[in-house]
């Protein structure tokens, strides 16, 4: 441990000699100032807050002791004190022993004998300190357990209240911040936390559960223009770097009261799930007219996006979930409310893919991590991102599955067409016979053939009439019976569409 050292002396020589001679870092310490006499060093006491004095004791306008007096009746902190005198000055020594001065340096310096003095000093400050802090973590958890109490409207017993109402008049009022974030980021974002108000008094943190804890703080005059409130937003710009939710509750002017700040906190950080960005406090002040939803129909969204996902159809389920997403945010719907529909959609969306070879549920659930969204830090802009995410990632993979099916069953499909085409064969009952739909069936054979059903229908027919006719054994109307078509007009107009010429010219050319 370093600890701070301020030197006083009258004479400029002694001044200088205890900065040089004594190799003060080496023994732990730190020369943080010089002054000339009592007065002034009584000044820079309140300016340096230093851990040790060497202060001269026979000095002009005011001596070591007055100062030493002076700080022990008004001064703001505890500090160490050496004298240094000479041996005609040996009654200062005795007196200053009725200030609590208990070490001792003889004029003039040598500096084997001053070093000895200081490494005691030393190991004396550095004892003080831990049971100084031993004291103050043993005092910070009684007030953290005592305000905890008061937050889960617990009873005090009669010392705890004592204490609490003694502490409520250090600060004109009260109140109490609450922060949510993941996990996972929790102990470092914690860690930060505790570092930034460190330095304040009349600040705690509290932990309540995993993933969530409270700042109580107090304040004199306008909360929003403190140096308290300075630091809760210096935690909040640290939010850019995570997702965490922070909200102030009502202000109080008893600490005592702190219980309603703790439950208008967590109305207020409900409301960031609305919220565009993480960065920022939400304040109860600013939604405590606002209300929550509870009323909304689940299944007309549900169906309105599965049915998308059941078609393909990516561009109808983005604006699917975007209409959703648009009401859950007019309506203002219980944000819990909102989760719970969304990974309800999700798991039926990752349903799909059961079929799929390679494609386990069990990762996909993972991967959008469903299990953990009920408690997770997050937006409704990034909680529907996820809905998008994992709905066009298994659309995607539909689509793959059904282009690897489509390979082998074109083929079954052309071969089934080839022996029916003179059937009265429509895309209805093609689809009927391999299971399709009709609007994929007939998409499948242009992609796969280059010509829809109805020219390939058409084509097969005509080809087949071009021979028959040629054999010169049928009739026109027979042919066209017998290829298929039950008007003899329709089959004129496709022939002499696809050959260039009536089935009689046809049937009397020599092609």
């Amino acid at each position: 441990m370093v600890f701070k050292v301020l030197l006083i002396d009258d004479e400029p020589g002694a001044l200088e000699g205890m900065e040089l001679w004594i190799p003060w870092e080496e023994m732990g310490f730190e020369v943080c100032g010089t002054c000339n006499n009592g007065s002034e060093g009584l000044d820079k006491l309140h300016e340096l807050k230093p851990d040790l004095v060497i202060t001269d004791v026979n000095m002009p306008v005011m001596s070591g002791l007055e100062m030493i007096k002076a700080w022990q009746e008004q001064g703001d902190s505890e500090i160490g004190f050496a004298i240094v005198s000479g041996y005609s000055e040996f009654e200062y020594a005795q007196k200053a022993l009725h200030y609590g001065v208990h070490h001792y340096l003889l004029k003039p310096l040598i500096a084997e004998e001053a070093e000895k003095e200081l490494r005691q000093i030393h190991q004396e400050l550095v004892r003080k300190t831990k049971r100084k802090h031993l004291d103050q973590l043993a005092n910070y958890e009684e007030t953290v357990t005592a305000l905890k109490k008061l937050m889960m409207d617990h009873l005090l017993d009669g010392e705890e209240q004592a204490f609490i109402e003694e502490l409520s008049t250090l600060r004109e009022r009260w109140n109490l911040c609450l922060v949510q974030i993941d996990s996972i980021n929790l102990a470092e974002f914690r860690e930060r936390t505790s570092s930034v108000i460190s330095t304040e008094s009349s600040i705690f943190l509290i932990d309540i559960e995993p993933g969530c804890f409270a700042i109580i703080y107090g304040f004199n005059g306008i909360e929003y223009e403190s140096d308290t409130w300075g630091k809760i937003e210096e935690i909040s710009r640290y939010c850019k770097c995570h997702r965490v939710f922070i909200s102030a509750g009502l202000s109080q002017p008893l600490l005592i009261e702190i219980g309603q700040s703790y439950k208008t906190a967590k109305m207020a950080i409900k409301h960031k799930f609305y919220d565009l960005q993480y960065e920022g406090i939400m304040l109860y002040l600013d939604i405590k007219a606002k209300e929550f939803s509870h009323l909304y129909d689940q299944i007309q969204l549900m169906d309105t996006i599965l049915r998308t996902v059941e078609l393909l159809d990516q561009n109808g389920f983005m604006q699917a979930v975007n209409r959703g997403k648009a009401t859950f945010r007019n309506s203002l719907i219980l944000p819990e409310m909102v989760k719970k529909i969304a990974v309800h959609i999700m798991y039926k969306i990752v349903e799909y893919t059961g079929p799929i070879k390679n494609i386990s549920e069990e990762k996909m659930l993972e991967k959008y991590k469903l299990y953990e969204i009920a408690d997770a830090v997050l937006t409704l802009d990034d909680l529907m991102d996820q809905l998008v995410a994992c709905g066009t990632e298994v659309i995607d993979l539909l689509l793959q599955e059904q282009s690897r099916q489509a390979q082998g069953i074109i083929y079954e499909i052309n071969n089934y067409i080839q022996e029916h085409f003179r059937e009265s064969l429509t895309i209805k009952k093609l689809a009927e016979v391999f299971f399709l739909h009709p609007v994929y069936l007939g998409q499948l054979l242009v992609k796969k053939n280059g010509l829809n059903f109805n020219e390939m229908i058409h084509g097969l027919r005509i080809e087949e009439a071009a021979k028959l006719l040629h054999q010169h054994q049928y009739k026109n109307s027979e042919i066209a019976e017998m290829v298929g078509y039950t008007s003899y007009g329709q089959f004129t107009k496709q022939f002499e569409r696809r050959m260039g010429m009536s089935p009689n010219q046809y049937k009397n050319s020599k092609f």
